[in-house]
C-alpha cells in the first residue's frame, strides 16, 4: 500500500447541502423549509418547553405537594459495608473510587456489623453508626458541608 492508494471510507466525505439553488436540487424555492409557518421565518428561535402557544406540558400536568428548594440530599453508606481492610473511611477516598460524586455529601448509616475500629469522617451520622463505630474502638469525625 502507498500513500496515493489511500482514500477516505465510502460516504464518509460529503458535499454541504446547497439549498434555495433552484428546482433541479431538490431543495429550490422553500430550500427544505416547508411553506410558511414560524419555523419557515430566518431568525427563529423557540424557547425551551415552548409548544406554539399551545399550554406547555409542564404547565399541563397537576403539581401535588411542597418540594423543598433547600433539600440537602446525602450519599448514604452502611456500617456492614466498611470493609476489614479499612482503617480510615472518607469523602475524598470514596471520590477516588467513584462511589461519591464532586459535590455529594456523605452520610454513614448504622445497618450491618462492624467488627474492627476504623475512622469514619463524613458530612453526617445516624445514632445507631456512631454508636456502633465507637464501640468497635473507633472514631466519628463530622466534616463541615
Amino acid at each position: 500500500m502507498k500513500l496515493e492508494d489511500l482514500s477516505p471510507n465510502p460516504g464518509s466525505r460529503t458535499n454541504r447541502k446547497r439549498v434555495g439553488r433552484g428546482p433541479g436540487s431538490g431543495t429550490g424555492k422553500t430550500a427544505g423549509r416547508g411553506h410558511n409557518g414560524q419555523r419557515s421565518r430566518s431568525g427563529f428561535s423557540r424557547r425551551f418547553g415552548f409548544e406554539g402557544g399551545q399550554m406547555p406540558l409542564v404547565r399541563r400536568v397537576p403539581k401535588r405537594g411542597f418540594h423543598n428548594p433547600f433539600r440537602v440530599e446525602y450519599t448514604v453508606i452502611n456500617v456492614g459495608h466498611i470493609g476489614d481492610d479499612i482503617d480510615e473511611l472518607n469523602p475524598e477516598m470514596l471520590r477516588e473510587h467513584g462511589w461519591l460524586g464532586k459535590r455529594e455529601l456523605l452520610k454513614v448509616l448504622g445497618q450491618g456489623d462492624l467488627g474492627h475500629a476504623v475512622t469514619v469522617k463524613a458530612h453526617a451520622f445516624s445514632e445507631s453508626a456512631r454508636a456502633k463505630i465507637e464501640k468497635a474502638g473507633g472514631s466519628c469525625e463530622v466534616i463541615e458541608a
